[in-house]
């Protein structure tokens, strides 16, 4: 096809899209409209979308076009979503073992023990009755096998449905699977039918992707920057150390490591230049050299886009640029605002879920803001001035967005960003991408330029690591409620306004409620109690009015992976608490003091109790024991178990790490709440024929996760709780909470609440009067896409608080 005849066909479509005096409001609404949908806890019936289809086309024809598209808007976001739902695993195969035949669809993270890839369902082989969903994440434990992206296995795996921790503050995991369409999670079974079928098409993207990715990873062997060299160039994130991570998030850069915006751009604009002198110098007339240029341009970062496995923020920024580009090849001046309207209208309709990730917003949130920065402006800066300007305003135009999203702020965000955008983003990532194309081709000189590359970033990184080291470099707060945080991004919008403009000084009064904002205490004379959500093990936050204990710290799962950095982080950060009182570890197994290094590092810990201090990282931590108690905000707590040394009963009746568990009560004008750890049988008698009926508790805190080998009758006829709470992981292999032990709960009348159906178990005194208040996080902040399998229990009657 001639160019002129696709300029023609680029050319109809933005005419019909510029037309109009509302057209940007209609975009804008189409948006909307799409953002409504990801409120919704419940998805709307196929047949009230028809209702809502039908009314939008009566809006247009009465030539009301906001409604018009902000009605097309929900019924396509909402239609988007059913249909990926309807892909999902039915609850009857969880757990079973199914085969499977496809390809490996994402680069492999190897860790200590296992591999993990996604993986893309071709065939089914059994059982009959299978429905498998399209697109797997699986993990494969101790296997020698080498996995590679685009080759062909028959595994045996066994599936469960997405299901992830919920907490406040925390990472919506389901959330991140059903953005990227992974609708079922799984291990691989060992078995002699896992087969590799063929090895991967070395024609295709993701052959290259996993060619280029393993020779990276050869040529910078045993290097610390390894992991951030393949993410310059693939994107390959999950690489990067966490405490690299943390230098990019306390430094405000992590937006020039990752694939995005910046790297598409950047490789646009070198296709667009070169091609641009090239039909220049060639005389190549027969074409518009701009149009030229712009498909060359396209054609790269469409090429770029596919061998970086076409992340979510790759698919963004290609759009924006084909979008800019379209304009250039139809010959059409479009303003820069429409342009990011279109771009940003156009995102959304291939993928309406991208609203749901911060990175959406901030990318286009910064070039709106740098938009507003050079628009009506008398006085430009020079190039350097006008950078070094540009970049402080971008930084504190994106601080609500950011304090919104993410509860912290990198306050040396513009010194790193003025140091690092020419250096990392200007220079090392073209470096890096050139000598990663070498690499391909000439492997001698290619693994020179790559160890200039991380020559370079080495250096580089000693600033970053030296700016991250400072005290100051992050303010870390209370994400404040949405229309705080539009108010504070008001507020500096009008800080920003052109000088000359008089009351600019007024944005500042904007900016207070967000920054000060900070939830509330629980009053004087009451605590508030969270069971996190933290899958197979425990972690607890108890609150008073000025003080914070917490109560196990959950598992440390991997050298990546821990839920006190995951989890109980957040969660403080979430409830503005920076410093913890006291924390208790009730024993030394992993899934209760995984967490407490990382705490212990992030937040200062006045006191540390454990039955197990010699493992806490802590100077002063000291053994719980019967008979320490104190008393805060009018909120008395009594340790209750292990006995004091020397003590004349037995410290360990059952001979079990478990049994010697710190067991603390806690007492309110609200009523009382015992901590239990993973105390058995043994001990709770030990218990009972020490404490008796001063065990009784309104909240009890099921001992061991519920295991039947705890929750004896005897202990709960002196415990007498109206509410127990389970924290247990979702289809967790030891079948916790254990039937039995649900079904003991059910004849004592004893309502029952676990973490894996309600999220975080949260305890407030009652509202309406004396006794406490259970507010499961994942039942009061439901959306469409987390999973219904709720397992809450109460006897016949009970009061559904």
């Amino acid at each position: 096809m001639r160019l002129s005849a696709g300029a023609a066909i680029v050319r109809a479509p933005l005419a019909k899209m510029n037309a109009g005096r509302g057209g940007m409001a209609a975009l804008l609404g189409f948006v909307s409209g799409v953002i409504a949908v990801q409120t919704l806890p419940e998805l709307p019936s196929p047949m009230l979308l028809a209702g809502f289809a039908i009314a939008a086309a009566i809006l247009f024809f009465c030539r009301w076009f906001l409604g018009c598209a902000l009605l097309l808007g929900f019924v396509w976001a909402s239609a988007f979503a059913l249909l990926r739902l309807h892909d999902d695993l039915p609850h009857e195969l969880e757990g079973r073992d199914i085969h499977i035949e496809g390809t490996v669809a994402s680069l492999p993270e190897p860790n200590e023990r296992s591999v993990r890839f996604e993986f893309d369902v071709d065939r089914i082989l059994g059982p009959e009755d299978s429905r498998v969903p399209r697109h797997l994440r699986l993990t494969w434990y101790d296997t020698g096998r080498t996995i590679h992206a685009g080759e062909h296995w028959r595994l045996t795996v066994r599936l469960k449905r997405p299901h992830g921790m919920l907490n406040p503050g925390g990472m919506d995991y389901e959330l991140w699977l059903f953005s990227r369409n992974i609708r079922a999670l799984g291990y691989v079974r060992e078995s002699t039918g896992n087969v590799l079928l063929k090895p991967a098409n070395p024609w295709l993207p993701g052959a290259w992707r996993q060619f280029l990715s393993d020779r990276i990873h050869d040529t910078q062997a045993g290097s610390p920057f390894d992991g951030v060299i393949r993410a310059l160039v693939l994107g390959a994130e999950d690489a990067i150390a966490p405490p690299q991570w943390e230098v990019l998030r306390r430094t405000g850069t992590a937006h020039l490591i990752a694939i995005s915006g910046s790297h598409i751009g950047l490789i646009a604009f070198l296709a667009y230049a070169v091609t641009a002198r090239a039909t220049t110098l060639l005389h190549v007339m027969r074409c518009p050299p701009p149009a030229l240029a712009a498909s060359a341009a396209i054609t790269a970062a469409a090429a770029y886009s596919a061998l970086t496995g076409f992340a979510i923020p790759t698919r963004r920024a290609l759009l924006m640029i084909a979008i800019a580009m379209g304009g250039i090849i139809a010959q059409r001046h479009l303003r820069p605002a429409r342009t990011l309207a279109l771009a940003l209208a156009a995102v959304v309709l291939l993928d309406p879920l991208a609203v749901t990730s911060p990175g959406f917003w901030l990318s286009f949130l910064a070039v709106a803001f740098i938009l507003y920065l050079l628009t009506g402006r008398l006085h430009r800066p020079g190039l350097v001035g006008g950078l070094a300007w540009t970049n402080w305003a971008t930084s504190l135009g994106l601080a609500p967005v950011l304090l919104f999203f993410f509860g912290q702020i990198s306050l040396v965000s513009p010194l790193a960003n003025l140091f690092a955008v020419p250096v990392l983003g200007l220079a090392i990532t073209p470096l890096a991408l050139f000598s990663a194309l070498v690499l391909l081709v000439w492997p001698a000189v290619g693994e020179v330029l790559m160890g200039f590359t991380e020559t370079l970033v080495a250096w580089s990184w000693k600033a970053l690591e030296w700016l991250s080291a400072l005290s100051w470099a992050q303010w870390q707060h209370a994400a404040p409620p949405f229309p705080m945080a539009l108010l504070a991004a008001l507020g500096v919008a009008v800080l920003m306004v052109p000088r000359g403009i008089p009351g600019r000084w007024l944005g500042l009064f904007l900016l207070l409620p967000a920054a000060t904002h900070a939830p509330a205490p629980p009053p004087e004379g009451s605590y508030r109690l969270t069971v996190l959500d933290v899958g197979q093990a425990l972690a607890s936050v108890v609150e008073t009015h000025a003080h914070t204990l917490v109560f196990d710290t959950g598992a440390r799962l991997s050298d990546s992976f821990d839920t006190g950095t995951a989890v109980l982080e957040p969660y403080l950060r979430s409830r503005d608490i920076s410093a913890i009182d006291t924390l208790v570890v009730s024993h030394g197994d992993n899934d209760h003091i995984g967490g407490a290094a990382a705490l212990l590092r992030r937040f200062p810990v006045t006191v540390a109790l454990s039955s197990a201090p010699d493992k806490l990282f802590h100077p002063g931590a000291r053994a719980c024991h019967a008979g320490q108690n104190w008393e805060w905000d009018g909120v008395r707590f009594e340790m209750l178990w292990p006995p004091a040394p020397g003590s004349a009963e037995g410290a360990n009746p059952g001979g079990k790490e478990n049994d010697i568990s710190c067991v603390m009560k806690i007492s309110a004008a609200q009523g009382s709440a015992l901590l239990t750890g993973d105390i058995e049988r043994d001990a709770e008698s030990a218990l009972v024929r020490r404490h008796g009926t001063a065990l009784a508790s309104d909240v009890l805190l099921a001992p061991h996760h519920g295991s039947k080998t705890s929750s004896s009758p005897e202990f709960l006829s002196e415990v007498r709780p109206s509410t127990v709470l389970v924290s247990a992981g979702y289809r967790n292999r030891w079948g916790f909470p254990s039937p039995q032990v649900m079904e003991r709960y059910r004849r004592f009348g004893i309502r029952v609440f676990d973490t894996a159906s309600g999220g975080a178990l949260t305890v407030l005194p009652a509202a309406d009067g004396p006794g406490t208040e259970i507010l499961p996080y994942r039942l009061r902040h439901r959306r469409y896409w987390h999973d219904t399998a709720i397992r809450t229990e109460r006897p016949a009657g009970a009061d559904p608080r």
